[in-house]
Protein backbone atom coordinates (compact mmCIF):
# COMPACT_ATOMS: atom_id res chain seq x y z
CA UNK A 1 0.00 0.00 0.00
CA UNK A 2 2.91 2.36 0.72
CA UNK A 3 4.36 1.84 -2.76
CA UNK A 4 0.96 2.39 -4.40
CA UNK A 5 0.32 5.56 -2.36
CA UNK A 6 3.66 7.09 -3.30
CA UNK A 7 3.24 6.00 -6.92
CA UNK A 8 -0.06 7.91 -7.04
CA UNK A 9 1.62 10.96 -5.49
CA UNK A 10 4.36 10.68 -8.11
CA UNK A 11 1.82 10.63 -10.94
CA UNK A 12 -0.02 13.68 -9.57
CA UNK A 13 3.23 15.60 -9.12
CA UNK A 14 4.42 14.72 -12.61
CA UNK A 15 1.06 15.70 -14.10
CA UNK A 16 1.24 19.11 -12.45
CA UNK A 17 4.84 19.50 -13.58
CA UNK A 18 3.92 18.69 -17.19
CA UNK A 19 1.33 21.46 -17.27
CA UNK A 20 3.76 24.04 -15.90
CA UNK A 21 6.64 22.90 -18.14
CA UNK A 22 4.40 22.92 -21.19
CA UNK A 23 3.36 26.52 -20.50
CA UNK A 24 7.03 27.48 -20.30
CA UNK A 25 8.03 25.51 -23.42
CA UNK A 26 5.35 27.26 -25.46
CA UNK A 27 7.33 30.49 -25.15
CA UNK A 28 10.54 29.03 -26.60
CA UNK A 29 11.09 29.44 -30.38
CA UNK A 30 11.55 26.42 -32.64
CA UNK A 31 15.15 27.47 -33.34
CA UNK A 32 16.11 26.31 -29.82
CA UNK A 33 14.98 22.72 -30.40
CA UNK A 34 17.51 20.01 -29.42
CA UNK A 35 19.98 22.61 -28.12
CA UNK A 36 21.33 23.09 -24.61
CA UNK A 37 20.36 26.76 -24.90
CA UNK A 38 16.77 25.55 -24.51
CA UNK A 39 17.46 25.08 -20.81
CA UNK A 40 18.90 28.61 -20.61
CA UNK A 41 15.62 30.10 -21.80
CA UNK A 42 13.56 27.85 -19.56
CA UNK A 43 15.62 28.65 -16.46
CA UNK A 44 14.54 32.28 -16.75
CA UNK A 45 10.87 31.36 -16.37
CA UNK A 46 9.41 30.97 -12.88
CA UNK A 47 6.66 28.67 -14.11
CA UNK A 48 9.27 26.23 -15.44
CA UNK A 49 11.20 26.35 -12.15
CA UNK A 50 7.98 25.56 -10.31
CA UNK A 51 7.53 22.57 -12.62
CA UNK A 52 11.06 21.39 -11.83
CA UNK A 53 10.27 21.69 -8.12
CA UNK A 54 7.36 19.30 -8.63
CA UNK A 55 9.64 16.98 -10.64
CA UNK A 56 11.93 16.80 -7.57
CA UNK A 57 8.94 16.01 -5.34
CA UNK A 58 7.90 13.31 -7.80
CA UNK A 59 11.43 11.84 -7.80
CA UNK A 60 11.43 11.52 -4.01
CA UNK A 61 7.99 9.89 -4.03
CA UNK A 62 9.08 7.54 -6.81
CA UNK A 63 12.19 6.50 -4.89
CA UNK A 64 10.05 5.58 -1.88
CA UNK A 65 7.59 3.69 -4.08
CA UNK A 66 10.33 1.72 -5.85
CA UNK A 67 12.09 0.93 -2.56
CA UNK A 68 8.90 -0.60 -1.16
CA UNK A 69 7.37 -2.33 -4.19
CA UNK A 70 8.08 -4.08 -7.53
CA UNK A 71 8.78 -1.86 -10.53
CA UNK A 72 6.01 -3.68 -12.45
CA UNK A 73 3.56 -2.44 -9.80
CA UNK A 74 4.84 1.10 -9.33
CA UNK A 75 5.45 2.30 -12.88
CA UNK A 76 2.13 1.23 -14.52
CA UNK A 77 0.28 3.35 -11.95
CA UNK A 78 1.72 6.36 -13.75
CA UNK A 79 -0.87 5.95 -16.53
CA UNK A 80 -3.15 8.08 -14.34
CA UNK A 81 -0.73 10.92 -15.05
CA UNK A 82 -2.51 11.69 -18.34
CA UNK A 83 -6.00 12.25 -16.87
CA UNK A 84 -4.39 14.04 -13.94
CA UNK A 85 -2.57 16.35 -16.34
CA UNK A 86 -5.77 17.27 -18.17
CA UNK A 87 -7.75 17.83 -14.98
CA UNK A 88 -4.99 19.98 -13.53
CA UNK A 89 -4.68 21.89 -16.80
CA UNK A 90 -8.41 22.53 -16.76
CA UNK A 91 -8.18 23.90 -13.24
CA UNK A 92 -5.18 26.10 -14.06
CA UNK A 93 -6.71 27.41 -17.28
CA UNK A 94 -10.20 27.66 -15.74
CA UNK A 95 -11.70 25.32 -18.35
CA UNK A 96 -14.59 23.21 -17.14
CA UNK A 97 -14.18 19.42 -17.48
CA UNK A 98 -16.91 17.99 -19.74
CA UNK A 99 -18.53 14.56 -19.74
CA UNK A 100 -16.16 13.18 -22.38
CA UNK A 101 -13.19 13.99 -20.17
CA UNK A 102 -14.68 12.12 -17.24
CA UNK A 103 -15.40 9.13 -19.50
CA UNK A 104 -11.74 9.13 -20.49
CA UNK A 105 -10.63 9.38 -16.86
CA UNK A 106 -12.95 6.48 -15.96
CA UNK A 107 -11.62 4.34 -18.83
CA UNK A 108 -7.97 4.90 -17.90
CA UNK A 109 -8.65 4.25 -14.22
CA UNK A 110 -10.70 1.11 -14.90
CA UNK A 111 -8.08 -0.15 -17.35
CA UNK A 112 -5.33 0.34 -14.77
CA UNK A 113 -7.33 -1.50 -12.09
CA UNK A 114 -8.14 -4.38 -14.43
CA UNK A 115 -4.56 -4.63 -15.65
CA UNK A 116 -3.04 -4.65 -12.17
CA UNK A 117 -5.55 -7.22 -10.91
CA UNK A 118 -5.00 -9.46 -13.95
CA UNK A 119 -1.22 -9.25 -14.18
CA UNK A 120 -0.72 -9.41 -10.38
CA UNK A 121 3.02 -8.54 -10.52
CA UNK A 122 4.95 -10.34 -7.82
CA UNK A 123 8.31 -11.75 -6.84
CA UNK A 124 11.60 -10.59 -8.18
CA UNK A 125 14.71 -9.29 -6.48
CA UNK A 126 15.57 -5.78 -5.34
CA UNK A 127 18.85 -5.77 -7.26
CA UNK A 128 20.00 -6.67 -10.77
CA UNK A 129 22.25 -9.73 -10.73
CA UNK A 130 25.49 -10.22 -12.65
CA UNK A 131 26.12 -8.40 -15.91
CA UNK A 132 22.45 -8.16 -16.90
CA UNK A 133 22.76 -4.38 -17.13
CA UNK A 134 25.13 -4.58 -20.12
CA UNK A 135 22.67 -5.90 -22.76
CA UNK A 136 19.86 -3.83 -21.23
CA UNK A 137 21.83 -0.59 -21.57
CA UNK A 138 23.01 -1.43 -25.10
CA UNK A 139 19.49 -2.25 -26.35
CA UNK A 140 18.06 0.81 -24.61
CA UNK A 141 20.67 3.03 -26.24
CA UNK A 142 19.91 1.62 -29.70
CA UNK A 143 16.17 2.07 -29.19
CA UNK A 144 16.66 5.67 -28.06
CA UNK A 145 18.95 6.41 -31.03
CA UNK A 146 16.34 5.14 -33.50
CA UNK A 147 13.55 7.20 -31.89
CA UNK A 148 15.62 10.39 -31.80
CA UNK A 149 16.87 9.87 -35.35
CA UNK A 150 13.29 9.45 -36.63
CA UNK A 151 12.11 12.45 -34.60
CA UNK A 152 14.74 14.72 -36.13
CA UNK A 153 13.36 13.88 -39.58
CA UNK A 154 9.82 14.97 -38.67
CA UNK A 155 8.06 18.03 -37.26
CA UNK A 156 5.06 18.94 -35.15
CA UNK A 157 3.07 16.40 -33.19
CA UNK A 158 4.78 13.40 -34.79
CA UNK A 159 8.16 14.62 -33.54
CA UNK A 160 6.60 15.35 -30.15
CA UNK A 161 5.20 11.80 -29.94
CA UNK A 162 8.52 10.17 -30.89
CA UNK A 163 10.47 12.29 -28.43
CA UNK A 164 7.79 11.60 -25.81
CA UNK A 165 8.33 7.87 -26.29
CA UNK A 166 12.11 8.40 -26.08
CA UNK A 167 11.60 10.32 -22.84
CA UNK A 168 9.37 7.50 -21.55
CA UNK A 169 12.14 5.00 -22.22
CA UNK A 170 14.55 7.27 -20.38
CA UNK A 171 12.26 7.57 -17.38
CA UNK A 172 11.68 3.79 -17.31
CA UNK A 173 15.45 3.27 -17.33
CA UNK A 174 15.78 5.87 -14.57
CA UNK A 175 13.26 3.95 -12.47
CA UNK A 176 15.07 0.64 -12.96
CA UNK A 177 18.42 2.19 -12.05
CA UNK A 178 16.85 3.96 -9.07
CA UNK A 179 15.38 0.72 -7.73
CA UNK A 180 18.75 -1.01 -8.07
CA UNK A 181 20.49 1.89 -6.33
CA UNK A 182 17.96 2.03 -3.46
CA UNK A 183 18.65 -1.64 -2.72
CA UNK A 184 22.29 -0.67 -2.02
CA UNK A 185 21.01 1.86 0.51
CA UNK A 186 19.16 -0.88 2.38
CA UNK A 187 22.13 -3.24 2.32
CA UNK A 188 25.07 -0.95 3.12
CA UNK A 189 23.70 2.47 4.00
CA UNK A 190 24.57 5.81 2.44
CA UNK A 191 28.19 4.81 1.76
CA UNK A 192 27.12 1.84 -0.35
CA UNK A 193 24.61 4.00 -2.20
CA UNK A 194 27.08 6.75 -3.04
CA UNK A 195 29.73 4.26 -4.12
CA UNK A 196 27.44 2.47 -6.60
CA UNK A 197 27.49 3.41 -10.28
CA UNK A 198 23.72 3.02 -10.42
CA UNK A 199 23.04 6.20 -8.45
CA UNK A 200 25.06 8.31 -10.88
CA UNK A 201 23.58 6.52 -13.88
CA UNK A 202 20.16 7.31 -12.42
CA UNK A 203 21.00 11.03 -12.39
CA UNK A 204 22.38 10.89 -15.95
CA UNK A 205 19.39 8.98 -17.30
CA UNK A 206 16.99 11.33 -15.51
CA UNK A 207 18.62 14.45 -16.95
CA UNK A 208 18.62 12.89 -20.43
CA UNK A 209 14.94 11.97 -20.14
CA UNK A 210 14.13 15.49 -18.91
CA UNK A 211 15.98 16.99 -21.89
CA UNK A 212 14.02 14.78 -24.31
CA UNK A 213 10.75 15.66 -22.58
CA UNK A 214 11.40 19.40 -22.83
CA UNK A 215 12.07 19.03 -26.55
CA UNK A 216 8.95 16.91 -26.97
CA UNK A 217 6.84 19.57 -25.23
CA UNK A 218 8.44 22.28 -27.35
CA UNK A 219 7.87 20.35 -30.59
CA UNK A 220 4.14 19.68 -30.33
CA UNK A 221 1.02 19.50 -28.21
CA UNK A 222 0.80 17.99 -24.75
CA UNK A 223 -1.84 15.59 -26.07
CA UNK A 224 0.73 14.19 -28.52
CA UNK A 225 3.37 13.82 -25.82
CA UNK A 226 1.51 12.60 -22.76
CA UNK A 227 -0.02 9.31 -24.06
CA UNK A 228 3.36 8.19 -25.40
CA UNK A 229 5.03 9.25 -22.17
CA UNK A 230 2.64 7.53 -19.77
CA UNK A 231 1.92 4.32 -21.71
CA UNK A 232 5.51 3.99 -22.89
CA UNK A 233 6.86 4.42 -19.36
CA UNK A 234 4.47 1.78 -17.99
CA UNK A 235 5.12 -0.86 -20.66
CA UNK A 236 8.89 -0.41 -20.86
CA UNK A 237 9.12 -0.47 -17.06
CA UNK A 238 7.30 -3.80 -17.01
CA UNK A 239 9.87 -5.15 -19.48
CA UNK A 240 12.69 -3.98 -17.19
CA UNK A 241 10.94 -5.49 -14.18
CA UNK A 242 10.59 -8.90 -15.81
CA UNK A 243 13.97 -9.08 -17.54
CA UNK A 244 16.22 -7.36 -14.98
CA UNK A 245 14.57 -7.97 -11.61
CA UNK A 246 12.88 -11.30 -12.34
CA UNK A 247 9.38 -10.07 -11.52
CA UNK A 248 6.59 -12.39 -12.57
CA UNK A 249 3.31 -11.58 -14.32
CA UNK A 250 0.36 -13.86 -14.84
CA UNK A 251 0.21 -15.48 -18.28
CA UNK A 252 -2.05 -18.01 -19.97
CA UNK A 253 -5.68 -16.99 -20.12
CA UNK A 254 -4.84 -13.98 -17.93
CA UNK A 255 -3.40 -12.40 -21.07
CA UNK A 256 -6.97 -11.78 -22.28
CA UNK A 257 -7.99 -9.40 -19.49
CA UNK A 258 -4.50 -7.89 -19.56
CA UNK A 259 -4.90 -7.06 -23.26
CA UNK A 260 -8.42 -5.80 -22.56
CA UNK A 261 -7.01 -3.54 -19.85
CA UNK A 262 -4.38 -2.20 -22.24
CA UNK A 263 -7.06 -1.53 -24.85
CA UNK A 264 -9.21 0.21 -22.25
CA UNK A 265 -6.33 2.46 -21.20
CA UNK A 266 -5.52 3.23 -24.85
CA UNK A 267 -9.17 4.01 -25.59
CA UNK A 268 -9.30 6.27 -22.56
CA UNK A 269 -6.20 8.12 -23.75
CA UNK A 270 -7.74 8.64 -27.20
CA UNK A 271 -10.95 9.82 -25.59
CA UNK A 272 -9.03 12.28 -23.46
CA UNK A 273 -7.10 13.54 -26.47
CA UNK A 274 -10.35 14.38 -28.26
CA UNK A 275 -11.94 16.33 -25.44
CA UNK A 276 -12.51 20.07 -25.87
CA UNK A 277 -10.30 20.64 -22.85
CA UNK A 278 -7.35 18.96 -24.56
CA UNK A 279 -7.97 20.58 -27.93
CA UNK A 280 -8.68 24.04 -26.59
CA UNK A 281 -6.30 24.24 -23.65
CA UNK A 282 -3.32 22.15 -24.55
CA UNK A 283 -2.62 23.07 -28.14
CA UNK A 284 0.62 25.07 -27.98
CA UNK A 285 0.19 27.31 -31.01
CA UNK A 286 -3.38 27.33 -32.33
CA UNK A 287 -2.47 29.53 -35.29
CA UNK A 288 0.32 27.27 -36.54
CA UNK A 289 -0.40 24.12 -38.60
CA UNK A 290 0.63 20.82 -37.06
CA UNK A 291 1.74 17.64 -38.78
CA UNK A 292 -0.41 14.59 -38.18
Amino acid sequence: MISILFAVLTALSNGSASVLQRRAAMRVPDSEAMRLSLFGRLLRQKVWLAGIGLVIVAAVCQAVALATGPIAVVQPIFVIELPATLLIAGYVMRVRADRALWYGVAAVTAGLALGMASADPAGGSDTVRGAAWIPALVLTGLFEAVLIGCALRTRGDLRAALLGLAAACGYALTAALMKDAMARLDDGGAAALLSSWQVYATAAAGVGALFLLQNALQAGSLVAVQPMLTLGDALISIVYGVTLFGEVLRTGWWLLPELAALALVAAGCVRLARTPLAAGTLAPRPSAPRAR
